[in-house]
């Protein structure tokens, strides 16, 4: 765990957190993307959301979740101060002061 100050400020375009088990099967696409490591899945019921790729055992067009995972992206402030619990392609899952969680990119994020 490392504390961070958040540099530049993110907002989420998603407005709905996905939370996927281990063992779901997903649809995936190539797509561009502006952090390498992550794929674009889609679940049986049509959510679609980007998945970290060693996260997944692809099979074809479709993969394989390796280990629960929670698409959610935290809002932050400038200058606010977050815990990172966890770095996965250029993105961290964080902790804020509130006690909220979620993945902010890493470069929004410089260690203290």
């Amino acid at each position: 765990m490392e504390r961070h100050r958040v540099i530049k400020s993110y907002e989420s375009p998603y407005t709905e957190p996905l939370t996927l088990p281990r063992g779901e099967r997903l649809r995936w696409e190539p797509r561009e993307c502006q952090w390498p490591g992550w794929i674009w899945c889609t679940t049986e019921g049509g959510e679609s959301r980007w998945l970290p790729e060693n996260w997944v055992e692809v099979e074809g067009e479709e993969c394989v979740l390796q280990r629960p995972y929670t698409a959610t992206e935290l809002n932050v402030e400038e200058g606010e101060t977050v815990t990172v619990l966890l770095m996965e392609s250029g993105w961290g899952w964080v902790t804020n002061e509130s006690g909220q969680s979620g993945w902010v990119p890493l470069e929004h994020l410089k260690p203290l």
